[in-house]
C-alpha cells in the first residue's frame, strides 16, 4: 500500500522524537556501539519509513561508519562507566565507623556489638553488588575483624538483596594498558578477598536476608553458619556471562552436594530457593521471613556468649585439614578467570547484558 503524505509526516514526527528525548539518545548510543562491537560496522538492509524504532536504531549504527570493534568497545565501555558514575553520583552511601576503629568505609556498616562484629554490605540501591572498592573494604573488615576482641563475625546486606554478585561496570574500566591488565587486577584482587574467608580464624556467619548471586554464593562455602531468610535465592550465572566459579565453590559444591547437582548451580545456572540450599547443604537453616531477623540474633547473641578462644581454635582444627587445598583451588580458579576475562566470549556476553538492560 502507498504511505499516505499523513502517514509520512507522522513517521517522521515520531522519529525526531524518539532521536530527540535524552534517555532514547543514550539508549541508541548504546546500541550502536554494541553492534559496531560485535557485528562490525552496519550491514543491514534500511527499515522502512514507517518502522520508527527500527530506523532510529539502524540510523544510530549507520552514523559510527567503519570505526572498529575495538574502537567501538572502548567507546562501549567508557559511555556504560560514565553513567553509572553520574547515577553513583547521586545515590552515594553514607559511610560508617566502626566502634573502637579509625576505619571508614564507603561501602560497608562495619558495627561490633554484644561480642559479635557485624560486616553489612550497604549499597541497597544497587543490590549490594560488589565494586572493586568494595572487594578491598571487604578485605579491609575481614582483617579487622580476625584480629579485633569480638567472638564471631556476620555477614549481612543492606535492604531486600544479600548481594548481587559482581557490580558488572567492575568490567568496563578497562585501564590503557588494556583488558589483559584489567584481567591480572581483577585477578590478584580476587585471590586476595577468597583468601581473606579461607584465612579467617574465628567462626564466621553468613545471614541472608534476601537473594544471593555470583560471588556472594560461592564463598558461602567458606562459612561456617549459613542463615537464610525464606525468601532467599542462590543463583550462579558464570556461564551466561562468559566466566567459570570462584570462591572454591568448584571444590566446596560437588564436595557438598554431589557432582551433578552442583553442575546445574556451576555449569547450567539454576537458581535455588532458600528451602533447595538447606537441603543440599550450602544453608544451615532457614526461617519465616518475618521473624528471620530476631530468631537469628537472638541465637548469635547466645553464640557469642560462648568461650571465644575455644570457638577460634575449634574452628581452626576444622578448617586446617582443607587449608592448603582450598588456597589451591582458589589460585586455580582465578587463573582459570582470568583467561576468561580476556576473552570475547565474556566480554561479549558482559555487552550482551548492559544491551539488555538498555533496550528502547
Amino acid at each position: 500500500p502507498r504511505v499516505t503524505v499523513e502517514q509520512f509526516e507522522q513517521a517522521k514526527s515520531k522519529l525526531s522524537t524518539l532521536k530527540n528525548d535524552p534517555g532514547n539518545e543514550v539508549k541508541l548510543k548504546i546500541y550502536a556501539l554494541f553492534k559496531q562491537a560485535t557485528q562490525g560496522p552496519c550491514n543491514t538492509p534500511k527499515p522502512g519509513m514507517l518502522d520508527f524504532v527500527n530506523k532510529a536504531k539502524w540510523d544510530a549504527w549507520k552514523s559510527l561508519g567503519s570505526i572498529s570493534q575495538d574502537e567501538a568497545r572502548q567507546k562501549y565501555c567508557d559511555l556504560i562507566g560514565s553513567l553509572v558514575e553520574a547515577e553513583s553520583g547521586s545515590s552515594a552511601q553514607v559511610s560508617a565507623q566502626p566502634a573502637g576503629s579509625g576505619a571508614t568505609y564507603e561501602t560497608l556498616l562495619v558495627t561490633k556489638e554484644d561480642d559479635i562484629t557485624t560486616i553489612k554490605l550497604n549499597r541497597p540501591a544497587k543490590k549490594n553488588a560488589i565494586t572493586t572498592e568494595m572487594y578491598n573494604e571487604i578485605i579491609a573488615a575481614l582483617e579487622q575483624a580476625a584480629t579485633d576482641d569480638s567472638v564471631i563475625t556476620v555477614v549481612t546486606g543492606a535492604g531486600d538483596f544479600y548481594c548481587s554478585g559482581n557490580d558488572l561496570t567492575n568490567f568496563t574500566k578497562i585501564p590503557e594498558n588494556g583488558v589483559e591488565e584489567m584481567a591480572r587486577h581483577g585477578a590478584d584482587l580476587l585471590r586476595k578477598y577468597v583468601n581473606a574467608y579461607i584465612d579467617f580464624p574465628k567462626p564466621l556467619v553468613a545471614v541472608v536476608n534476601g537473594p544471593a548471586v555470583g560471588v556472594s554464593v560461592t564463598v558461602l562455602g567458606l562459612f561456617d553458619l549459613v542463615y537464610a531468610t525464606e525468601r532467599a535465592t542462590f543463583h550462579t550465572p558464570f556461564s551466561q556471562l562468559g566466566q567459570s566459579a570462584e570462591g572454591c565453590s568448584s571444590y566446596i559444591f560437588p564436595k557438598l552436594m554431589g557432582a551433578a547437582k552442583a553442575s546445574e548451580m556451576l555449569l547450567f545456572n539454576k537458581k535455588l530457593t532458600a528451602v533447595q540450599a538447606c537441603e543440599l547443604g550450602l544453608v544451615t537453616e532457614v526461617f519465616p521471613d518475618s521473624s528471620f531477623q530476631s530468631e537469628v540474633w537472638t541465637r548469635l547473641k547466645a553464640y557469642a556468649k560462648l568461650p571465644r578462644n575455644s570457638l577460634a581454635l575449634s574452628k581452626q582444627l576444622i578448617r586446617s585439614v582443607e587449608k592448603e587445598r582450598l588456597h589451591a583451588v582458589n589460585d586455580a580458579e582465578v587463573e582459570r578467570l582470568m583467561e576468561r576475562w580476556t576473552s570475547d566470549e565474556c566480554f561479549n556476553a558482559v555487552m550482551s547484558f548492559f544491551q539488555a538492560k538498555a533496550k528502547l
